[in-house]
């Protein structure tokens, strides 16, 4: 067909060569111009034509030679996107049907599992019950289900249930610089604050000159004193990624609060729970971390120490070595806590989850217990309590 159009481009006198009609059939080639009559129009016209006085002509072939066709390549087959004919392998039970399917019963249970699976599987699996697969009820695998497992070639989670995820995720850093709705959380950041006055004697102090000049028999005596800082250190430690992406507006709130609040203030992210190292900027976080035992050498026990996240995942990321989701810890995330509660003695975590449904969070009670109950909803309200419980 488009040889014949080419052809027919000559007979009208338009000058077009071999090597402008091979550049069209390049850009055809690489996915250029091949959906309707008219993209391939426009793609045509701007490789073949080189004088715009042509385009007239070039008009008058194209509309002859193509008229009533809607497609260069005649009627096609609709072309669903990828992603959707993935979805459709994607498995959906009902609730009754998930109550059957039983867990293997324990960390080392599974990670033995997929060990014993990793040696034996040399095909892929699709909707079964025991390899490494998709869309069936394995611990191990993508766009399944099962109480607990580990999580291989899936884009995001679906049920967030899994131990481990056995991809490279990316998280993107909180925006500080956020303003919508923040007052009413600076207002309650506020009680925390305490001012002193350091440094050069830079700022006016009218009472003081007042009070002087008038002990002068009014000559002037100008006083100065030290600029007011707020004097609070605050180490904040910001849990990203996950079911943590549900909450990430009202956590740039509360950091861009803490921002403008708090004059010193470090902050670091974390996933899910703390363990030996922890980063300030997500898109390094592969390559430039902080060790956890760093920053404990690094700021003083005179810090106050709050923790943001929603306290949602599996048991075994607090309580056993190797239990993160996302790399093996080769000491229990639990304990990397207590050293930082151990070191800072005001500490508090800041959950965006509603207090309501903490009890039906495994992860939640244990992290709650590690705390000492000084775990307060990220409402206003358990902000002000939060700050009450850390002066």
């Amino acid at each position: 067909m488009l040889v014949k159009f080419f052809y027919q481009l000559r007979s009208a006198g338009l000058p077009v060569s071999v090597t402008e009609f091979l550049t069209l059939l390049e850009a055809m080639k690489n996915g250029l111009g091949s959906g309707d009559v008219d993209e391939f129009y426009y793609l045509a016209r701007s490789t073949l034509v080189k004088n715009e006085a042509h385009f007239d002509r070039f008009d008058k072939v194209f509309g002859d030679y193509y008229r009533g066709i809607e497609s260069v390549f005649g009627p096609d087959p609709v072309q669903l996107p990828d992603d959707w004919l993935r979805r459709q392998a994607e498995l959906f039970l009902s609730p009754e049907e998930r109550q059957r399917i039983e867990s293997l019963g324990g960390f080392e249970e599974l990670m033995d599992a997929l060990k014993q699976r990793l040696e034996e599987q040399k095909k892929r699996h699709q909707g079964g019950n025991r390899m490494i697969g998709t869309a069936g009820t394995s611990p191990f695998g993508a766009y399944g289900f099962n109480p607990e497992g580990v999580r291989i070639g899936q884009d995001g989670s679906r049920h967030r249930r899994g131990a481990k995820v056995w991809d490279r995720r990316e998280y993107r850093n909180l925006d500080d610089d956020v303003q919508l709705g923040t007052r009413n959380i600076k207002i309650a950041l506020r009680r925390l604050r305490r001012f002193a006055r350091q440094g050069a004697e830079e700022e006016l102090d009218l009472d003081d000159t007042i009070r002087s000049t008038a002990r002068q028999g009014g000559l002037l005596d100008i006083r100065m004193v030290p600029e007011r800082h707020n004097a609070i250190k605050v180490l904040l430690f910001l849990d990203i990624g996950g079911s943590m992406d549900d909450h990430v507006r009202l956590c740039e709130e509360l950091f861009s609060a803490a921002r403008s609040e708090f004059k010193h203030l470090e902050y670091f992210y974390f996933h899910n729970c703390v363990y030996e190292s922890v980063w300030r900027d997500n898109r390094r976080r592969h390559a430039a971390r902080t060790p956890t035992m760093e920053v404990l050498r690094t700021y003083g026990r005179d810090y106050k120490l709050i923790f943001v996240g929603d306290a949602t995942m599996s048991p075994y990321e607090i309580i056993y070595p190797g239990g993160s989701v996302e790399h093996w810890n080769e000491e229990p995330g639990s304990l990397w806590m207590q050293r930082l509660l151990d070191t800072y003695g005001s500490a508090v975590w800041l959950n965006p989850e509603p207090e309501q449904r903490w009890d039906y969070t495994p992860s939640t009670g244990l992290l709650r217990d590690l705390m000492e109950r000084r775990m307060f909803p990220l409402t206003i309200g358990g902000l002000e309590r939060g700050m009450k419980e850390l002066m």
